[in-house]
């Protein structure tokens, strides 16, 4: 996974003061390489220096979306209080100067609702989810992040 990840970076350099040209595959890898790296409750603010001011945060199939960085910052705030033990494993990521698109496995126990509205599995379940992010790169930030979720429960715990 390692390699496809730096494959597809291009060897793409991931210093967080030294970012690629805008407008390259690199950059946008870049960005969203920083973003799962600051997706923690310790570094979530840090999120807000990758996004765009028009920031849209979707995932369609539980009918949810937040528009501009605060909306955004303050869901994934509830997502870190309702997911126990959030553990995110890549699969694949690879992406175009205006699009990434990554694929990994998300594992966590769902202790509320509140960082999953409309969720399909009851709170107290240890979920096993595959998660595909398609993020829009615009003027060199996150201007659009996509989630698509697919929920199950983990039966490897």
């Amino acid at each position: 996974m390692a390699q496809t990840m730096h494959a597809a970076a291009g060897g793409a350099s991931f210093d967080p003061e030294s970012p690629p040209p805008v407008g390259t595959t690199e950059h946008a890898l870049w960005l969203v390489h920083w973003h799962f790296t600051w997706e923690n409750p310790d570094q979530v603010d840090k999120l807000a220096e990758l996004y765009h001011d028009d920031i849209v945060w979707e995932v369609p199939s539980r009918r949810i979306i937040y528009r501009g960085k605060k909306d955004v910052l303050d869901n994934y705030r509830r997502i870190f209080e309702s997911a126990q033990g959030l553990k995110q494993d890549p699969i694949e990521r690879y992406g175009t100067p205006e699009r990434v698109f990554d694929d990994c496995e998300a594992t966590f126990k769902l202790t509320s609702s509140h960082g999953f509205p409309n969720h399909p599995l009851p709170t107290g379940t240890r979920v096993a989810m595959r998660l595909i992010h398609n993020f829009h790169i615009k003027d060199g930030l996150i201007i659009r992040e996509n989630g698509y979720e697919i929920w199950r429960p983990d039966i490897s715990w």
